[in-house]
């Protein structure tokens, strides 16, 4: 298969303040030498340690939902971050639309208690998709601190008791989807991915100062259909980053990259460390077959829906039809987009007759044309330079979630797309070896997690189903959360923790489930 193995056009900067560059190679080097590793009651950023979506500790509840296994839920003001908890507090990010301020909200762990409450007020709120959320992106935090990103406002820093540390003020994002990137504390470093059209660029900061230790200005150009959402990770010393139509790894002391490979990516999920591999979901609008709907031909047209006989087709007998669609995601806003009546009617006679519709036909081929087969890729860690086709490994081609990002048990790659499928890879040979429906229809824009024996995915319609591990997933139940999820859930010491678009609620099994 193809999949768009490139080099870069041109080289990326890295820029080092002159006044503070040899310190922040120290600072950067200690903090590696001296690393905080977050707990197995941690779950410190965007889908938990390193963003693995592995939860570790005791199992979570299998049947649960508002009134069932519920240890406690609290309102909550709007917003698709994720939870993101620390020892014995949580923090969330909420956005009120009415007042134009975005919220940083510290919770009790044990009963859901606000401890301490921030607001931002921004005069801009950026846009995005009607799905998108402003308070989309996840924080990120450890013992001593947490740090939220806005698109409408940057990056700023608070200590666990509330008070303010530092900011990064940041020009007001601009992009389709919306920037709903989410920061990671890497040791003694902020590391946040930021693509948009204003600017597009991965930067490191002091924790504790908020001052920049490096920058790497990107150089592909951002398009409308890049959402650019990836959260950093980590292996060792090196930064890997799902960039716009890349996905990259960097030194993570100096910023200096150590190999790329180009794929036909928006760079929205966040990839995975599996073994000495990473992981990464490269999914692209029109990536596989199944999101290329077929066209009729212009006597299918006429035979279904000429109805006057005049062989001609009409504005009012022009048929829907999808240059691409997610058939799995219908009743999510902009699922799709449609062959347009006057882009076919090129002589303005509101009519479109065979030599119309077979110009029509060459030129939504041409532009389906110029994109690449999309697939899971498996990248080798110890990886250097620009790579080609026979350095990586292509796991799968079809099914490739869209926001969801994948899993990896050790043994096994998951990944769920939109309409509940589930797909079960084995990550030695790559060969696929189930597919299976979870009953979570519909579109899907929370991240699965592992906890235990169970893997947990979450339908954006509030179903989320638990099933088992290994080659062939069983279903084990479907829990109703009564209202719309598109936050990843947490999970903690045997805790689920959901956020629901009005509510945060805690379940626990009880000892006889």
């Amino acid at each position: 298969m193809t999949h768009a193995m490139n080099i870069f056009r041109s080289p990326m900067l890295v820029h080092f303040p002159l006044t503070t560059r040899h310190l922040a190679w120290v600072v950067c080097c200690f903090a590696l030498a001296f690393w905080h590793h977050p707990t197995a009651a941690d779950w410190p950023q965007f889908r938990g340690p390193n963003s693995s979506g592995i939860a570790q500790g005791p199992a979570g509840p299998i049947n649960f939902g508002p009134g069932q296994n519920e240890v406690w839920h609290v309102p909550l003001g709007p917003g698709h971050s994720s939870p993101c908890i620390v020892g014995d507090v949580i923090y969330v990010t909420t956005f009120a639309a009415d007042r134009q301020q975005f919220g940083i909200v510290c919770l009790n762990r044990a009963d859901g208690t606000i401890r301490w409450q921030r607001e931002l007020q921004v005069e801009r709120v950026e846009r995005g998709h009607p799905s998108f959320n402003p308070a989309s992106s996840s924080p990120a935090a450890d013992q001593e601190r947490v740090v939220a990103y806005f698109g409408s406002y940057g990056l700023i820093c608070f200590d666990k008791s509330g008070k303010k540390q530092w900011e990064r003020r940041m020009p007001l994002t601009k992009s389709y989807a919306g920037n709903a990137t989410s920061p990671a504390i890497l040791g003694d470093q902020v590391i946040l991915y930021r693509g948009n059209y204003v600017d597009h660029f991965l930067l490191s900061l002091d924790k504790r100062t908020g001052e920049e230790l490096w920058r790497v200005d990107q150089t592909e150009t951002f398009t409308g259909e890049m959402a650019c959402t990836a959260c950093p990770i980590v292996a060792g010393d090196q930064l890997i980053v799902h960039t716009a139509r890349a996905l990259q790894a960097f030194d993570l002391a100096s910023g200096k990259r150590r190999w790329v490979v180009k794929c036909a990516t928006t760079a929205t999920s966040t990839p995975i460390l599996a073994g000495q591999e990473v992981i990464v979901a490269a999914c692209n609008k029109l990536g596989e077959p199944a999101l290329r709907p077929a066209f009729p031909s212009f006597e299918e047209l006429l035979d279904k829906h000429d109805r006057d006989k005049d062989q001609q087709i009409s504005r009012d007998e022009f048929p829907k039809l999808w240059i691409f669609h997610r058939p799995e995601g219908i009743e999510a806003p902009q699922n799709g987009a449609t062959v347009r009546f006057e882009r076919a009617d090129r002589n303005r006679d509101r009519e479109i007759d065979a030599q119309e519709w077979r110009d029509q036909l060459a030129g939504i081929e041409k532009f389906r044309s110029q994109y690449n087969t999309h697939g899971i890729l498996a990248v080798p860690l110890n990886s250097q330079g620009v790579l080609d086709e026979d350095d990586i490994r292509v796991l799968e081609t079809q099914g490739i979630p869209e926001v969801p990002s994948p899993l990896c048990d050790g043994q096994y790659v998951y990944l769920v797309k939109n309409g509940g499928v589930l797909t079960c890879l084995d990550l030695k040979s790559g060969k696929r070896l189930h597919r299976v429906r979870t009953r979570g229809r519909g579109t899907h824009y929370a991240s699965p997690l592992i906890a235990g024996k169970h893997l947990y995915t979450v339908a954006g319609d509030g179903r989320i189903s638990v099933l088992t591990l290994g080659p062939k997933p069983k279903l084990l139940a479907t829990n109703d959360m009564q209202e719309n999820v598109y936050a990843s859930p947490a999970m903690v010491d045997g805790t689920l923790y959901v956020r629901t678009h009005s509510a945060l609620y805690a379940f626990r099994a009880a000892t006889t489930d």
